[in-house]
């Protein structure tokens, strides 16, 4: 194989940066017709088409969005390089792009994360949204890994897997009061003022599962969805909260919450959701092997 042209490279940076080719062309002052062909000859000599056509837009395909990730890095070792040449240093950063629900607790996900904390060499990018808007951005390359606590609805054409990385332990969380860890779970539970997850979640199922079998005739005062304000409505003794002591661990040790109770039959189930790809990004498997060991 013949060297990369980092001329056609160029020209295929600033097509995705102008946003079409004719745009492209206006800015780098050729016609249209021989930005076209730099176009051509750089897709043949990697071997793949670099971009599909939908409608009068131009998108990225997949081979696409790795020639683009590439190029940014190398025209910013480029840059680094003219540093380092005239004293001011700099190293090239390997970028993972992580996408979260916005709803998911911000120690799990700190925790998922802090492997990438100490690296240098690797730039973080962290997005968050509905599962609905991350699955998009999942399937058109604009994240690497989706991190979630449910997991969608699949079939065989379904381009993504999903990854359990943890099974964290449920309790009822709440103030420092009487220890009720020597009750009985529907002593614990009867008339208890409870903050559950929305009808959503299958945390949720599998309590109202669990308080079925039991008879137990909980209240229930609140269900919230997102981890910062259900932390914020226990602090502020609204409740118990039905969570995983990770989501409160920060209180936990603080001594602010205690932990009222375990609930040792209910699990919460964290994933990671990766997409089926040719060039899947390296250290979205070393990220996804080393939290697995270290959160389980």
């Amino acid at each position: 194989m013949t060297g990369l042209n980092f001329h056609h490279l160029r020209y295929f940076h600033a097509i995705v940066l102008s946003g079409g080719l004719t745009k492209a062309a206006e800015r780098l002052r050729v016609s249209p017709s021989a930005l076209s062909v730099q176009l051509r000859q750089l897709e043949e000599q990697l071997g793949h088409p670099l971009f599909e056509r939908r409608g009068r837009q131009l998108a990225l395909t997949e081979a696409g969005r790795i020639a683009l990730a590439r190029a940014e890095t190398i025209f910013a070792e480029g840059e680094e390089l003219v540093d380092a040449l005239r004293g001011q240093g700099g190293r090239a950063r390997n970028v993972i792009r992580v996408g979260a629900l916005a709803t998911l607790s911000r120690n799990f996900q700190t925790e998922f994360l802090r492997p990438l904390f100490a690296k240098d060499d690797v730039k973080l990018v962290l997005r968050s949204g509905s599962i609905r808007e991350l699955l998009l951005m999942l399937d058109t390359h604009h994240i690497d890994i989706l991190l979630s606590n449910t997991v969608p609805p699949r079939d065989a054409s379904t381009p993504w897997v999903p990854h359990t990385i943890s099974h964290q332990t449920v309790s009822l969380i709440g103030l420092p009061a009487k220890d009720a860890r020597g009750l009985s779970l529907k002593q614990a539970l009867n008339g208890a003022p409870l903050i559950l997850p929305t009808m959503e979640s299958s945390l949720r199922a599998d309590f109202d599962s669990l308080v079925a079998r039991t008879g137990a005739k909980p209240r229930i005062v609140a269900e919230v969805d997102d981890m910062a304000m259900l932390r914020l409505l226990t602090r502020e003794g609204v409740g118990l909260a039905v969570v995983s002591p990770i989501v409160v661990q920060d209180e936990l040790r603080a001594g602010t919450l205690v932990e009222r109770k375990k609930l040792p039959k209910l699990r919460e189930h964290f994933f990671a959701i990766t997409p089926t790809r040719r060039f899947p990004n390296p250290l979205v498997e070393r990220l996804i092997g080393a939290t697995g060991r270290r959160l389980r």
